[in-house]
């Protein structure tokens, strides 16, 4: 069986041998999380991928980002209007 101890020990050693910045590995799972997220992805689908037994914590955990997406749709909204407007009839 794997013990995530382990895993942190190894990330942390492969890190300072890479000469990366300190981070947990936890870090990558958050970080992968949000990508997902900007890139649009459903946040039902990423919840199950990230075992959460609700997609209430995944929106919760991650709703700094589904804020910016707010900004961002409302942006791209915008533009769609304008050029709506534009078109005759």
């Amino acid at each position: 069986m794997i013990d995530p101890a382990d895993i942190n020990a190894d990330f942390k050693i492969a890190c300072k041998f890479a000469d990366v910045p300190k981070i947990r590995f936890h870090d990558l799972r958050h970080t992968h999380a949000t990508l997902l997220l900007q890139l649009g992805e459903n946040p039902k689908v990423v919840s199950e991928r990230l075992g959460h037994a609700d997609i209430s914590i995944t929106l919760n955990t991650y709703s700094h980002v589904l804020l910016n997406m707010q900004e961002s749709l409302a942006q791209n909204f915008d533009v769609a209007m304008k050029k709506s407007e534009k078109k005759p009839g």
